[in-house]
């Protein structure tokens, strides 16, 4: 049996635009006077997870974040809506980026 190739330019922990979204999370439950047992309970995790994502610990993916937004009924765009890195729009700051890891 052969082993699965690790993807070494994947990062495997959290990186600082996942604690951003976990920022955005606790902004938003709070907003919903919403407990996180109650948004574990929601999407099927324990409020240990969901302490985890907000603290940008653990990282949310792609399908747990639409989840997360379905139970917040808000579109998945308006996590990112802010640079996390210097407050403002995403856009500039993808395309910094890439130029910066060329």
């Amino acid at each position: 049996m052969k082993k699965a190739k690790v993807n070494k330019d994947a990062p495997r922990n959290a990186t600082p635009v996942d604690a951003y979204i976990g920022a955005r999370m606790r902004e938003r439950r709070i907003a919903l006077n919403m407990s996180q047992h109650e948004l574990g309970r929601a999407l099927g995790v324990s409020f240990q997870q969901i302490q985890k994502y907000e603290r940008g610990r653990n990282r949310v993916s792609a399908a747990r974040l639409f989840d997360i937004c379905k139970v917040f009924n808000v579109s998945l765009s308006s996590m990112f809506e802010r640079d996390p890195e210097s407050g403002t729009n995403r856009v500039g700051h993808m395309q910094r980026k890439l130029k910066r890891d060329q």
